[in-house]
């Protein structure tokens, strides 16, 4: 199925929105030039109320129906970037060293303000739509903020909904599942304290180099020997810094190691965590060092209510028929703060496909457009469902 001739009308327009956003990226919760455009559009599309400064550079807006009293709905979208060189020689590529948008936030941006063109222009609905654009996803918890700010008690918020695009899956196309969808992200610092030395006299120090390599291979006997291997774990070490090229004949005093722990369950996530600083301090202790742990928690588990889940799979359904829409889509080790809000509210997230791109975070990436027509006529048949 094609989408709407509405959505169309309105996506060739949101496109050129989605590039300027992507030619001016911007990290976390520093989005001026960014969320002064979503708030001058939603305004300029007459939003019953527009609300800015939410977790510094939130936006949200509000839109009533004309149909009457009924629930207040959240539609979602997050809007940063990324701290990475943009590698597409695209002609709209970013014009701002080091940032750009390897996630499609963009492309979110675009196809929700889209969506509120939509809405403004036709309010044949009950109730109200909040819509949330929110900062700092990637990392920096922004939709936690925005929640610890009261946003959900202040618009009356009942149901809140999200949707990501997704690499791979064709445009057109929806992808989605009830229960557990995206793993809580932890991240963790270890320093391992040793005793610094001539490379000749090894025995004379206590070496936090080979303590540090026995660290790294036996945090992976935590996903192969420790957890249930139909329970989702990954435990990867990125980064480790210690010593100096220059002084290849020096052992030095200490060295950092730094990664991700992800996990699917709550208790899991807890035993992880438990069995991670085991690991790590009876290792460091077998070498005669010491190891200090930084343990960082990161994003909780994304949970898709399961009937807001069908609500999902119906309004998708509705847009591009049942055999485009999978419900059954596997879990991903990824992290989203959307959970923070699924915690607080029954809702749901889903994938809107964006066909065979390069993957997320990827320095080639980019969202595809032809997927923004699909995304705003999802969003209005979720409204024509819920606000009916």
């Amino acid at each position: 199925m094609n989408p709407s001739e509405a959505s169309r009308i309105i996506a060739d327009e949101a496109k050129n929105w989605r590039r300027e956003i992507h030619q001016y990226p911007e990290l976390l919760f520093d989005l001026p030039r960014t969320s002064a455009m979503v708030a001058e559009k939603l305004r300029a599309f007459g939003c019953d109320e527009v609300v800015t400064g939410m977790a510094k550079s939130g936006v949200v807006a509000v839109i009533s129906g004309n149909r009457g009293n009924g629930k207040t709905i959240a539609l979602r979208c997050d809007m940063d970037a990324l701290p990475m060189s943009e590698q597409t020689n695209l002609p709209y590529a970013s014009k701002i060293p080091n940032m750009m948008h390897a996630c499609g936030h963009d492309g979110h941006t675009a196809m929700l303000l889209g969506a509120a063109k939509r809405f403004a222009a036709d309010r044949n609905f009950a109730g109200k739509i909040v819509l949330i654009f929110q900062p700092a996803e990637e990392g920096g918890g922004g939709g936690r903020v925005m929640l610890e700010e009261g946003l959900l008690d202040r618009f009356g918020i009942e149901e809140v909904y999200g949707m990501h695009n997704q690499p791979g899956l064709a445009v057109g196309s929806f992808a989605i599942r009830s229960g557990p969808m995206m793993a809580a992200g932890d991240r963790f610092v270890i320093t391992i304290h040793g005793r610094g030395g001539h490379a000749a006299s090894p025995h004379l120090a206590r070496d936090p180099v080979l303590a540090a390599s026995h660290v790294i291979v036996a945090l992976q006997s935590i996903a192969s020997r420790f957890t249930d291997p139909f329970d989702p774990v990954v435990v990867s070490v990125t980064f480790i810094s210690g010593g100096d090229r220059k002084a290849l004949n020096v052992i030095p005093p200490a060295v950092e190691i730094g990664g991700t722990v992800r996990t699917m369950l709550p208790a899991t996530r807890r035993a992880v965590e438990q069995r991670f600083r085991d690991v790590v301090t009876g290792t460091a202790k077998l070498h005669d060092t010491q190891a200090e742990i930084d343990w960082r928690p990161g994003y909780p588990v994304t949970v898709n209510n399961a009937e807001k889940t069908a609500v999902a799979i119906a309004a998708a359904r509705s847009v591009v028929g049942a055999e485009r829409v999978n419900g059954n889509w596997p879990m991903t080790m990824g992290s989203e703060d959307f959970s923070y809000m699924l915690e607080k509210r029954p809702g749901a997230l889903i994938w809107v496909g964006n066909g065979d791109s390069a993957d997320l975070h990827n320095p080639a990436y980019d969202f595809n457009d032809n997927a923004i027509a699909y995304g705003i006529d999802y969003w209005a048949a979720l409204v024509a469902q819920q606000l009916s």
